[in-house]
């Protein structure tokens, strides 16, 4: 999964979000790492929404333009888990290997 779509689904984990607070929500959530530009994040709400991992909650008229709310769905948050129990097994891996070189995991940062 790529980094992207990985925090578009975090930052709709808990409740329904417009686009433009799905953009802030991943700024937040990325420690400001990752600022998607809004032809970014729209293609990819499309694209999850097609994938069936998004839907969208509801649509409302604000000044005069249409605001899209979208929330995960049960395969979205799979997806989510599946690539959460990834990212835990690679960074487990990887912890193990630098303790058995006699690294002193955790001294960076």
């Amino acid at each position: 999964m790529q980094e992207p779509t990985f925090f578009i689904l975090t930052a709709l984990a808990e409740e329904p979000l417009h686009g433009y607070g799905v953009m802030r929500a991943v700024g937040d959530l990325s420690g400001g790492r990752l600022a998607l530009r809004a032809g970014t994040l729209y293609a990819a709400l499309d694209r999850l929404t097609e994938d069936g991992l998004l839907t969208v909650d509801r649509e409302e008229a604000v000044e005069g333009r249409l605001r899209r709310y979208y929330r995960l769905t049960d395969d979205g948050a799979a997806a989510l888990e599946r690539e959460v129990a990834r990212l835990r097994a690679n960074a487990s891996l990887a912890a193990g290997k630098l303790r058995r070189a006699g690294f002193a995991f955790g001294a960076i940062g």
